[in-house]
């Protein structure tokens, strides 16, 4: 295959998103080409709305909502836009005004229509318009880049007619996205032109970030499909962490393999996109030096020392003793995207069915691929798998909401039901229940669950305790399988989660914010799995081994942070189907 690279001085349009799966390198790519820019003389702002946000690690500085000088790079400036924040002042303005004029209750059914992810979102946007639509901003930088675009949920949103009508105060019916636009109605200009600059080919290009793997590629297709759908079609798609050139080396060799077969597999769609590739670092892409020199990589002989892993758990055969010792249970696997999570749920399933243990495997990811991962288990007699497909339980919960409504809404109401019941929320909400119904089924065995990445699945953990509120401030008709999610996710004899990264800055440091946030939620990590590492892999190619090398200090912080913890090496081949799956359990199972 010939590989274009990439280089930023092809993009020419003042406003360049970049977007894609979790854990495919968006924010490095993003700070590498504001660095870049800023270095030819251009005049950078370098922003992220990502609640997790990776800008501060990257640049090794504190940055909040207000754009700062980069030292050392003249021209650069970035900025935190902190959508948590934003949503918190915005619920407050939207809850002020009535506090001590309406009764409690009525105020926390405020507060809980503006407690989900919807509000997040749109405060998120909010605060990106303000900074797009500002002539003072655009007139001050050659470039705005944005470090997470919008995705297409939050502006299929913007798009619903009714979000600009008002909000139906009695919201019976359980439709959830339309209430956080309720005191937005003002800004409607603001949106449709923040709208139309996405739109518009000649202001902004989305660069869609991949790795060489299938599953961050078929992403990529995905989200490519769903923004083209709403007009933003100036679209390019950079491949990164490409090993161009694998020598004679063993491990290198069937390394490259693997790429080269994911993107010969690489969907058509993608395949019409102007494509350009970044080659393999040896490290973490950490300060401005490793910045400078992403995209004119040159081999450097590798340095340092590997851990000693011998003393150190690995594989998951410890994990999975001591799940099985409990015979039923909840397991979640964790993590940021792209980390290998659906491999990890996957193999501990087959684990505890080979057994003799009942188990059933189910994710609640949009981009699920356990089908793909797991194949066809014939000799799993005692492993279900299953997936929890957000279009058909989205469906059945819209036709549910209909049937309960029907006789006491007129025509106009019905009309306005079905339009509430449009917008991208619902299907929160429907993935939810879904959620709730499988862990419920862990009652005469295990069920894992391959959950969505980490913004996602904390998406649905809000969801919880937000129902968990409404459970303890009334008795209303909330399904039992609901009032007991929170509860059962607490209770350690009941739930195992187990957060997987891969031993890269990136992904622990996500890792650990997501643990926090986990324990904040009253919920402890049991495990963590550091996967994919090099440490015990032999290899003398330079970038490779230079990876190696440069795990030790997250493996260290790893150790630091879990409970317990065990390391999976990286497996020449692609851990699809129940032998290879077996490979991750146990050295002695290759």
């Amino acid at each position: 295959m010939e590989y274009t690279s990439y280089h930023p001085q092809m993009l020419k349009t003042p406003f360049l998103f970049f977007t894609g799966k979790g854990g495919v390198g968006k924010t490095s790519l993003a700070c590498a080409t504001a660095v870049n820019l800023a270095k030819s003389g251009k005049k950078v702002l370098i922003v992220s709305t990502d609640p997790a946000s990776n800008l501060d690690d990257v640049f090794q500085v504190r940055l909040d909502s207000e754009p700062a000088p980069i030292a050392d790079v003249q021209g650069l400036f970035a900025a935190n836009l902190d959508p948590e924040e934003a949503a918190r002042l915005y619920r407050e303005k939207v809850v002020g005004p009535y506090r001590g004029i309406l009764p409690d209750a009525a105020i926390a059914n405020i507060e809980e229509q503006l407690s989900g992810a919807c509000t997040v979102e749109i405060a998120a946007f909010d605060e990106f318009s303000k900074l797009l639509a500002s002539t003072e901003v655009q007139d001050n930088y050659d470039h705005i880049i944005l470090d997470t675009a919008p995705t297409g949920h939050t502006l299929r949103l913007l798009q619903l007619p009714k979000a600009w009508t008002g909000f139906l105060a009695d919201s019976q019916h359980g439709a959830s996205c339309l209430g956080p636009l309720s005191g937005l109605g003002e800004k409607k200009d603001l949106y449709a032109e923040t709208v139309a600059a996405l739109a518009d080919p000649a202001r902004t290009t989305l660069i869609l970030v991949a790795r060489p793997d299938r599953a961050a590629l078929t992403e990529a297709a995905r989200a490519a499909h769903e923004l083209r759908t709403i007009g933003i079609v100036n679209q390019q798609l950079i491949v990164n962490g490409v090993l161009f050139d694998p020598g004679t080396d063993p491990a290198a060799c069937l390394y490259h393999k693997r790429q080269a077969e994911a993107l010969a597999c690489m969907p058509g769609s993608l395949c019409e996109l102007p494509l350009t590739f970044v080659g393999l670092n040896a490290a973490g892409l950490m300060g401005i030096q490793a910045l400078e020199t992403m995209f004119n990589m040159q081999h450097r002989e590798p340095h340092g020392d590997r851990m000693n892993l011998s003393s150190r758990p690995q594989y998951l055969a410890p994990l999975l003793e001591q799940l099985s010792a409990k015979t039923t249970g909840v397991i979640m696997t964790m993590g940021k995207g792209g980390v290998g999570k659906t491999s990890v749920a996957a193999a501990l399933a087959i684990g505890l069915a080979d057994r003799g243990l009942h188990v059933h495997l189910t994710t609640t990811d949009p981009a699920a691929h356990l089908e793909f991962t797991v194949g066809e288990p014939s000799d799993q007699h005692f492993l279900t798998v299953s997936r929890i497909d957000p279009k058909h339980v989205t469906e059945r919960y819209k036709q549910q909401v209909i049937a309960e409504n029907a006789s006491r809404l007129d025509e106009e109401g019905m009309a306005l039901l079905k339009e509430d019941l449009a917008s991208p929320c619902t299907e929160e909400i429907a993935v939810f229940r879904a959620f709730a119904e499988a862990v419920a089924k862990a009652k005469d065995g295990f069920i894992v669950l391959d959950t969505a990445p980490t913004g996602h699945t904390l998406l649905l953990l809000d969801a919880a305790e937000a129902y968990h509120r409404e459970v303890l401030r009334s008795a209303g008709d909330v399904p039992e399988h609901v009032k007991q999610l929170l509860p059962r996710l607490r209770n350690p004899q009941e739930t195992d989660v187990v957060v997987v990264t891969l031993p890269e800055a990136t992904p622990v440091l996500e890792a650990e914010r997501l643990q926090e946030d986990l324990r904040r939620a009253g919920i402890q990590p049991s495990w963590w799995v550091v996967n994919q590492s090099w440490q015990s892999v032999s290899t003398s190619h330079p970038v490779l081994a230079g990876r190696a090398y440069a795990e030790s200090p997250w493996l260290g912080r790893v150790a630091s942070l879990a409970e317990k913890y065990t390391v999976v090496p990286w497996k020449p081949q692609e851990p699809v189907g129940a032998e290879q799956l077996r490979g991750l359990l146990s050295d002695e199972t290759v």
